[in-house]
């Protein structure tokens, strides 16, 4: 399991190479839902998530070897542009395995800094294991990896440094990595806050793991949150979430499409479904805040396909 220190290195590590996303408020929001809410905006972080803290990370970390021979990973969309963007500017090759039904914006910012894109139909880690294999690419998870957690362990350190008052932070959640990694920070840096991740209905692989109490694969994770649709719960990140994770609720997709609208109509933020997933739950009434101490939401990204804001 990853230590403070691990985290706090790879928070050095990454110092300077992205950004320090800012902590924002709105009145409005605050008076919706009777609380003391801060966005933490991931959505400004370089590529548009919070994935390339993780993929960085791990990128940093990996032998010049390992380097040389290029590396892979498979993604929805965010991982994808994350370990392009960080490949590109350590001069690695990189592939990324997408569906071909992925979000056409984001299948566009992964060829558009600079990696190789293969679309594919059907199970993509088979897929992505096959192709990895063929052409003796070094293997790059999106979550299930310690150095990825680590990476995105930077980022509760940043939530307690802005905000040491925190008594409550909200995370969404898909395959356990952005989750696993902020919450080993925060607990361990201050064990009485409350962490709270938010999946969808139609992708609950991490709830469906904390109730059967090992991590589980859904046959088919499909959400207007793309980004949150992984079909497995990381055997990483599971030990992580059992430890360190108060609760993980379910959002239905009309509260997500909801949520998403409100935000962005009260902060004009523009904010992908995934990254509304805390709203989403505090519109359904699924989280009890304590309305004495200060609430974060993990705004986690901002590659938003506008088309969908139509349905």
């Amino acid at each position: 399991m990853p230590t403070l220190d691990d985290i706090r290195q790879a928070a050095r590590e990454l110092e300077g190479r992205i950004h320090r996303t800012p902590m924002l408020t709105s009145s409005a929001l605050n008076e919706r839902f009777g609380a003391d809410l801060v966005l933490k905006a991931e959505l400004f972080q370089k590529t548009g998530s919070f994935k390339v803290r993780g993929l960085l990370t791990k990128l940093l970390r990996l032998s010049a070897t390992e380097r040389e021979r290029g590396v892979i990973t498979v993604s929805a969309g965010n991982a994808a542009a994350a370990l392009a963007w960080a490949a590109r500017d350590a001069g690695v090759p990189a592939t990324v395995v997408m569906a071909r039904t992925a979000v056409q914006a984001k299948i566009d910012a992964a060829r558009g800094y600079g990696a190789t894109v293969e679309l594919v139909e059907g199970d993509l880690m088979a897929h992505y294991e096959r192709i990895k294999d063929e052409r003796q690419l070094t293997g790059v998870h999106p979550f299930d990896d310690e150095h990825v957690i680590t990476g995105h362990g930077s980022l509760g350190l940043e939530l307690l440094a802005d905000r040491p008052d925190l008594g409550t932070v909200l995370v969404p959640v898909g395959g356990g990595g952005l989750i696993s990694g902020v919450a080993t920070a925060l607990k361990l840096m201050k064990p009485e806050i409350r962490v709270i991740g938010i999946e969808p209905q139609q992708a609950d692989v991490v709830s469906r793991s904390l109730e059967a109490g090992a991590p589980q694969q859904l046959g088919t994770a499909r959400s207007i949150a793309d980004g949150l649709a992984a079909p497995v719960c990381g055997t990483r990140n599971f030990p992580l979430v059992q430890q360190y994770v108060d609760q993980v609720v379910r959002v239905s997709e009309e509260a997500l499409l909801d949520a998403t609208r409100l935000v962005m109509s009260r902060t004009k933020l523009a904010l992908e479904p995934a990254a509304a997933a805390p709203f989403a739950a505090l519109l359904e009434g699924s989280i009890q805040l304590d309305h004495a101490t200060v609430t974060a939401a993990v705004v986690s990204g901002g590659n938003l396909d506008v088309s969908k804001l139509m349905l």
